[in-house]
């Protein structure tokens, strides 16, 4: 590739997102796929693409993502994470706006493990007193 390609990755629980940004004419594609199909429902692709909105940039960059790990909500925080740092990359002057509307800060909200003899991470098994 000729022109300047930025790579970022974003993370949320489980699911990881590789971002590859370079200016260009507002072509996204995530594993493949466009992102309306890929993540199924609308909330989900909105939520990833939120930041190019914040900064009105969806008609000015190009995007490949490739996701892995977690379900479509994870993989969607991951997106939107990586899109935001990737951003960042190509205008600094950015973060400040990307930042106010929370798009900078990596959700560190995961899943609790099990415990063992329970039969979740924080429910108990009924007690008897006899």
């Amino acid at each position: 590739m000729s022109q300047e390609t930025f790579v970022t990755v974003g993370r949320r629980k489980t699911a990881t997102a590789r971002i590859r940004l370079s200016r260009g004419s507002g072509k996204i594609e995530v594993n493949g796929k466009d992102p309306e199909s890929y993540f199924k429902t609308e909330e989900f692709a909105s939520a990833a693409l939120s930041p190019l909105r914040t900064v009105d940039m969806t008609e000015q960059v190009d995007i490949t993502i490739k996701t892995q790990g977690g379900g479509l909500n994870g993989q969607a925080g991951a997106v939107r994470l990586g899109i935001a740092r990737a951003l960042e990359k190509l205008n600094s002057e950015l973060r400040t706006e990307l930042k106010k509307e929370g798009h900078m800060k990596r959700d560190p909200r995961s899943r609790e493990r099990k415990k063992a003899g329970q039969p979740g991470a924080r429910k108990r098994f009924q007690f008897s007193k006899r």
